[in-house]
């Protein structure tokens, strides 16, 4: 296998991680691949061009407009996110820039 096609190959092994929902932990699990190996190639190809990471659709489920109880919960993968009114928006954004580098 040629260089261009083993990091195509992992190019496509990362993003089929990221958009499974899954941790890299499961993920690698279920693929039988080595995790030191996933996070080196992670590694490899961050320090090259990605493709620009893609907006999702969220889905808010109707809840009761209490103003002191509403907040807004985002879901990637396993991990929730309460976003209540008056939130730290620098907080947030390290939160979901840590969330889009582990998976």
């Amino acid at each position: 296998m040629t260089r261009s096609e083993l990091r195509a190959v992992w190019e496509s092994r990362i993003s089929d991680c990221r958009t499974s929902g899954q941790s890299v932990a499961a993920w690698c699990a279920t693929h039988q691949i080595n995790p030191r190996q996933y996070y080196y190639w992670l590694r490899k190809l961050s320090n090259t061009e990605m493709p620009s990471p893609r907006w999702l659709e969220v889905c808010a489920d109707q809840q009761p407009s209490n103003e002191t109880d509403s907040c807004l919960q985002v879901k990637i993968g396993s991990a929730v996110i309460e976003v209540k009114p008056g939130f730290n928006r620098d907080l947030l954004a390290d939160v979901v820039l840590a969330l889009q580098t582990i998976c």
